[in-house]
């Protein structure tokens, strides 16, 4: 048991959850950086002031419209956790210190756009946050770690935001192609690997995560990620143009969905939601509509404003590989069943088989096997898991010990289930970066409580803490699941 020779084993963060920094080096403002902590039980909030001075806050989940004429911006009397999240900015090389201590073949990270153009529709980029990507980069490489970029990862720069309505305006699209051109410009040869939109689904349940959109309606977020796809398409076709090296993909939140029972009406309301998330990939992985979604469309009354040129852009700009998040399985029912459960930004009904995490995410390895099988028929393109990991409430223990078992055994069994899907089903799969590598910021609930990483970051819900880092339980062994490429995911308890 054991995963390919050359197999890319890394960890993954995103900028606005764990670089901070966010007005150092010239940064303008990003749409994260007006997004405040939150909990499990109390969401976080967009802050907002309105044209007579009046300042607001408006919950990003479930998400509303902004009212018209509202500029988003930082307000006092709010914690807003990525304007420090764990300073990656300032302690990136011991950071990656400890990445390449653990053995990482990569690291998957993304680029803070409003670091590199602070308005987003600046003429020329910021050289200090080119300079800081730079840095990054040579120093990953120093160790050999080859770095997988995410070039928007839930953050729009604020300016596009309050000008255009972020990617609800056509022109957005240029404006994300020039940012993407001088990325694969400057780090030709030092980055390969590159993701165009994290998670661009959760376009349909968060948009102003997604893309700094404002409005909440069926129509603004179809014609919002129409946008997205066709700067994605354009930037695989640029990427090859500037280096036929470059690997472009795409990525989505993806978890297998399951029918609560055997009745029929269940088993087609798994099949539409689980079309509800292919559409996303159905698009840049084979260029065009599919027929479920315009017939949906069709029923919304949804009229998506397309440009003549953009159906032979879309089918030009076909991603490489497919990456995709997956860290629960969910069950849905035609009939009410009261007993929910929680997930990424969305939920289900609970499934009796399975046990949850402590923010209500059901673990289940197996239903990763079931959804490399079903991305890999579907498509036939290299995959590529960028986040999986387990949430927890990790204790310090008085000699300083973190012994996260439940981490440990959370990730042995999906890696299990990945060896099952490569060695028994035949799936390509290229690399696995179980999230939040080291303590981040939650994007869900803004908390640091909510711990992912074999790396422990003192700093707590409200900011406080010495920002030391130390290494759980999970780092030696993760460590040793790297040098036996997955073979010893024994645990010495």
């Amino acid at each position: 048991m054991s995963l390919p020779k050359g197999f890319l084993w890394g960890g993954a963060t995103a900028a606005n959850q764990f670089e901070g920094g966010y007005l150092d080096g010239g940064k303008g403002l990003s749409t994260a950086d007006v997004v405040t902590a939150g909990s499990h039980t109390v969401s976080r909030r967009i802050t907002y002031t309105m044209p007579d001075g009046s300042k607001h806050t408006q919950p990003i989940m479930p998400y509303e419209e902004i009212p018209e004429g509202a500029v988003c911006d930082v307000q006092e009397g709010y914690y807003y956790p990525s304007h420090i999240g764990i300073d990656f900015y300032h302690r990136y090389k011991e950071d990656i210190a400890l990445f390449a201590e653990m053995g990482f073949k990569c690291f998957r990270l993304s680029i803070n756009w409003a670091r590199l153009f602070p308005n987003g529709d600046d003429e020329t980029p910021n050289e200090e946050g080119l300079k800081f990507y730079d840095d990054v980069f040579d120093e990953l490489l120093k160790y050999n770690i080859e770095p997988v970029v995410t070039i928007s990862h839930y953050e729009t720069p604020l300016n596009l935001v309050t000008k255009y309505g972020g990617w609800l305006d056509r022109r957005v699209i240029d404006f994300y192609v020039k940012y993407c051109e001088t990325l694969f410009t400057r780090y030709k040869g030092k980055v390969k690997y590159w993701m165009t939109f994290n998670e661009i689904n959760i376009m349909g349940m968060l948009p102003f995560f997604a893309g700094g959109v404002t409005k909440a309606t069926p129509q603004a977020k179809a014609q919002a990620v129409h946008h997205q796809f066709v700067a994605s398409a354009k930037a695989v076709k640029l990427g090859h143009q500037i280096d036929p090296e470059n690997k472009v993909g795409l990525m989505i939140a993806y978890g297998s969905t399951y029918a609560y029972s055997c009745d029929p009406k269940d088993q087609a309301l798994a099949m539409e939601t689980t079309q509800n998330s292919h559409f996303y990939s159905d698009v840049q992985v084979r260029g065009y509509y599919p027929a479920y979604k315009l017939k949906e469309y069709e029923r919304l009354g949804v009229k998506v404003e397309m440009a003549p040129e953009d159906a032979q852009t879309l089918k030009e700009g076909c991603v490489d590989y497919l990456g995709f998040s997956y860290y629960s399985s969910s069950c849905v029912s035609s009939k009410p069943v009261g007993n929910e459960t929680g997930g990424n930004f969305v939920s289900g009904v609970k499934n009796p088989y399975l046990k949850a995490s402590d923010w209500g995410w059901q673990i289940d390895g197996i239903g990763l096997r079931i959804a490399l099988n079903r991305l890999w028929e579907r498509y036939q393109k290299p995959l590529f898991i960028v986040e999986n990991g387990l949430g927890a409430v990790d204790t310090v223990e008085e000699d300083g010990s973190i012994n996260d078992d439940y981490r440990i055994d959370y990730i042995a069994e999906h890696i299990k289930e990945m060896d099952k899907a490569v060695n028994y089903d035949g799936v390509d799969l290229i690399g696995y970066t179980p999230w939040g590598c080291i303590d981040l910021v939650s994007a869900g609930t803004g908390e640091m409580k909510k711990r992912y990483g074999f790396i422990y970051v003192d700093r707590d819900d409200q900011g406080n803490g010495s920002l030391k880092r130390s290494r759980k339980k999970s780092f030696n062994w993760y460590k040793k699941v790297i040098a036996s490429d997955g073979a010893d995911l024994a645990n010495d308890k």
